[in-house]
């Protein structure tokens, strides 16, 4: 059974830093991508990263590329958030999803795995 578990999130003031983990069961790590994205409250799933853990290029969106790093522990099976410099608009549920796409797709919809999201409250 494929599994992707989030942990995490949580409330931290602005300025303040989280580390998001997504940890992988059930499918062949190094043969997909993973994405991180994030669903505010009211709006659509936004990608933020994505890693291949194969050969570990990643992928950043420009509003969150100065602040956010994506790392992967192939030993683990797990892909890590790094984000920095936390923001009141990073507000938001976080899940990453698996894809077998080599090319880091920016839609939900290409991504064929999820995880139940992990949610980050960051007060003003």
């Amino acid at each position: 059974e494929v599994q992707l578990v989030e942990s995490g999130g949580g409330l931290v003031q602005a300025g303040g830093s989280l580390r998001l983990s997504c940890a992988a069961s059930g499918f062949t790590f190094d043969d997909y991508t993973i994405g991180w994205f994030r669903q505010a409250p009211g709006k659509g799933r936004e990608r933020v990263s994505c890693i291949s853990p194969s050969d570990g290029s990643v992928f950043y969106t420009q509003s969150v590329k100065d602040r956010f790093t994506i790392s992967s522990d192939n030993a683990k099976n797990t892909v890590y958030l790094q984000i920095d410099n936390l923001k009141p608009e990073d507000t938001a549920v976080y899940f990453c999803a698996g894809t077998g796409s080599v090319d880091f797709p920016p839609t939900a919809p290409e991504y064929n795995y999820w995880g139940q999201g992990t949610q980050v409250t960051v007060a003003s």
